[in-house]
């Protein structure tokens, strides 16, 4: 589970639309789903869209593109899991819609990775800090939830070329450069 921050109230909000267990459940599936994954944002869509974050109106502004990442009974979600630093404007996306009206509280999603070598103490330490100072400029009740989605897994047959009887032998679909013979230049056709 995700470590979960809340601010101004917004834990009684979520309780008192009834929907602290979907919250519960949608992060946790988030974190199952996107855990060791490249191509996140997509895979986030899915899983919101899975757990019925987004249907009906995701709009952030009236008649622009921008939209919130999920949105249920006046809780929107919003995130990024590329940045950290990602908080500043998905505070700001979901302060819009509270000082519209649109929204009652919002849930940021974002990575817990930064540098090792921050000297900023813990990403939770930091989140508390970050909203705190950014008061009253982002003044809506808020919870921030930090995933730690661990580091892609990348297939071995990307890095490493060759095989052995067990896993079969790496065939290249291209010959590099050097592989090309004389022979090969000679019935080098560009366009077949």
């Amino acid at each position: 589970m995700p470590e979960v921050i809340h601010f101004r109230e917004s834990e009684a909000i979520i309780k008192q639309k009834d929907i602290e267990a979907d919250v519960n459940i949608t992060l946790r599936y988030v974190e199952t789903v996107l855990y060791g994954t490249l191509y996140k944002r997509e895979l986030t869509i899915q899983a919101l869209k899975e757990c019925d974050w987004r249907e009906g109106d995701l709009s952030i502004i009236e008649g622009r593109r921008y939209q919130y990442k999920g949105f249920k009974k006046g809780v929107a979600i919003e995130g990024n899991f590329a940045s950290y630093e990602y908080i500043l404007e998905g505070l700001f996306r979901l302060q819009i819609g509270f000082d519209k009206g649109r929204i009652e509280t919002g849930i940021l999603m974002l990575t817990s990775e930064r540098s090792e070598k921050s000297k900023l103490g813990t990403s939770i330490e930091l989140a508390k800090l970050e909203v705190e100072q950014l008061y009253p400029t982002i003044s809506m009740p808020v919870t921030i939830a930090l995933f730690d989605l661990g580091s892609p897994e990348l297939p071995a047959e990307n890095s490493v070329k060759g095989g052995d009887e067990e896993n079969g032998i790496s065939v290249p679909a291209v010959k590099t450069i050097e592989e090309y013979t004389e022979e090969d230049w000679e019935n080098f056709e560009p366009f077949p």
